[in-house]
């Protein structure tokens, strides 16, 4: 518990932590095993995989089901983005145009 309240930003309590690893355990996201101390957490998908889950939720949650708007929000933040950036996303969108995945 300790190793996850000090890796997040937010400082939370133990038992909000537990309740969010429960959260991600029945959700499929983390495994846990039982030690001399307690339990073990480890991730049970590939960061990939719950990167793409969790931003699919985003973008039903809060840009209504829409890659568009969700994407047009990312590009009104154009002046964080560094020039490479902003040619990745290019890249990006010309593969999704060809039809191609990367």
């Amino acid at each position: 518990m300790s190793e996850i309240g000090a890796a997040l930003s937010d400082a939370l309590t133990g038992s909000a932590i537990r309740a969010m690893l429960k959260r991600l355990e029945a959700k499929g996201f983390v495994a846990r095993t039982a030690s001399e101390r307690g339990f073990l957490y480890a991730p049970s998908v590939e960061e990939k995989t719950a990167s793409k889950s969790a931003l699919s939720q985003v973008v039903r949650v809060f840009f209504n089901g829409s890659p568009t708007s969700a994407a047009a929000a990312l590009l009104g933040m154009q002046d964080k983005m560094s020039d490479g950036e902003l040619a990745e996303l290019e890249q990006l969108i010309a593969q999704a145009r060809d039809g191609r995945t990367k």
